[in-house]
């Protein structure tokens, strides 16, 4: 696609590498300046690019995100050598019923069961969403099936030139709004 790609487009693109490859790695900002990543699943996502993820509000990254916001999420897909990176602002929510609406099974398996109301469950006073706000996009797309690109990096190898294997495309903080 060329810079005359419809935002629309790009954004339906984006949703659907989002949804296949489903786990983000959520880099934030320590206290002492340093990145730290951590794995994330994507509970849901907003219009235009905004996502929501599940966390326990009594963990070093929630006091990361108090002090900045400012967080990065990049996914992967292995097989199509495709990914995606989300830079964003991080707000933090601990609506009731929004985490009874988003709430899955699984998320009993990460919380653990400490007694009482402190299971998993969609009352857990240790569940909060993270919303990140998408203000910069930068994603590729795969041009060919996975045998032809193993091929297109093989002849790489062999030839010295650089693989044409994918094409990037960028949606801007305006075609975000």
């Amino acid at each position: 696609m060329t810079e005359t790609t419809p935002t629309a487009k790009k954004l339906d693109e984006l949703y659907d590498l989002i949804k296949e490859m489903k786990i983000a790695l959520m880099t934030t900002r320590r206290s002492d300046g340093l990145l730290v990543t951590r794995p994330m699943a994507t509970q849901k996502r907003n219009p235009i690019a905004d996502l929501w993820f599940v966390t326990n509000i009594e963990t070093q990254k929630i006091d990361e995100l108090e002090d900045d916001p400012n967080v990065n999420l990049g996914y992967y897909n292995h097989g199509t050598y495709e990914w995606v990176s989300v830079s964003g602002k991080a707000t933090l929510s601990q609506d009731r019923r929004l985490i009874r609406e988003l709430h899955q099974p699984d998320w009993q398996a990460w919380f653990g069961d400490e007694g009482g109301n402190r299971n998993g469950g969609p009352d857990d006073p240790r569940l909060a969403l993270i919303l990140v706000d998408a203000v910069s996009v930068v994603y590729t797309k795969s041009k060919h099936s996975r045998p032809r690109a193993l091929f297109e990096i093989a002849k790489g190898m062999l030839t010295g030139s650089e693989p044409d294997i994918s094409r990037e495309e960028h949606l801007s903080a305006a075609e975000l709004r």
